[in-house]
């Protein structure tokens, strides 16, 4: 049982990093193509506007990567895999299909 939850924690953190890196890359592309009023988060727009669109996309991705990474660390990966579906349903899934047009 223990080695099944662990592939399961294991499985849903390398999820969640795949998920967050394919947002920042797509939301990079996203701005540089139609530019920052296209960013839909506030937090997010302001530190794109603050540090630019790549210092701002790898500092909040590895708030991200680090704030799962705690979640993992307190085996709360049923939180880990709920967040990796709504960031691939808000955000990856809706950047992919605009950056496909």
């Amino acid at each position: 049982m223990r080695d099944r939850h662990a592939w399961f924690g294991n499985g849903v953190l390398v999820l969640f990093l795949l998920a967050q890196a394919c947002d920042g890359a797509l939301t990079y592309v996203g701005i540089r193509r139609y530019g920052l009023d296209i960013e839909a988060n506030p937090i997010v727009a302001w530190y794109i506007a603050a540090l630019g669109v790549g210092t701002a996309m790898i500092a909040t991705k590895t708030l991200a990567a680090l704030c799962a990474a705690t979640l993992h660390m307190w085996s709360r990966h049923r939180t880990i895999g709920v967040l990796t579906i709504l960031y691939v349903a808000v955000a990856v899934w809706p950047w992919a299909r605009l950056l496909s047009q």
